[in-house]
């Protein structure tokens, strides 16, 4: 007979364990990395991946274009299914509008310069060359 698992509330977890539990990062060696490379803020801070994480704290994640801000509401030591890691955050409103605003003007800069339906002939090659080099 399998136990149901939930967030647990009075243990210490590491910061890259709980942001790998979250599924933030794949692995938890991502997790330090991006902890050590400065890509994460805990309580507007840069830390070390062995920060000990607590209910309420406010952690600040960079992921490729996407910039999050997100509130510990549970912790856990173990990662399950999404579903399951997303009880373990809430995200602040003000990160779900920038992402929202953030998306939509690069899908907006995408349309806005599209890629040519041919290649460059021998002579728009030629001219392209001159044209990095003189820079």
């Amino acid at each position: 007979m399998k136990q149901a698992h939930s967030p647990v509330k009075n243990i210490s977890i590491r910061l890259d364990k709980w942001l790998w539990a979250a599924r933030f990062y794949k692995t938890r060696a991502i997790a330090k990395q991006m902890i050590d490379g400065g890509k994460v803020f805990y309580n507007g801070q840069r830390t070390k991946s062995g920060k000990t994480v607590s209910l309420g704290d406010k952690i600040l994640l960079r992921q490729s274009y996407e910039e999050r801000e997100v509130i510990v509401i549970a912790l856990a030591d173990r990662r399950r299914d999404a579903i399951f890691a997303q009880t373990l955050y809430q995200e602040t409103p003000a990160s779900i509008t920038s992402r929202e605003k953030n998306a939509l003007a690069r899908k907006q800069g995408v349309l806005l310069s599209p890629a040519s339906d041919t290649k460059p002939d021998k002579k728009q090659r030629r001219q392209l060359r001159q044209f990095k080099e003189r820079i």
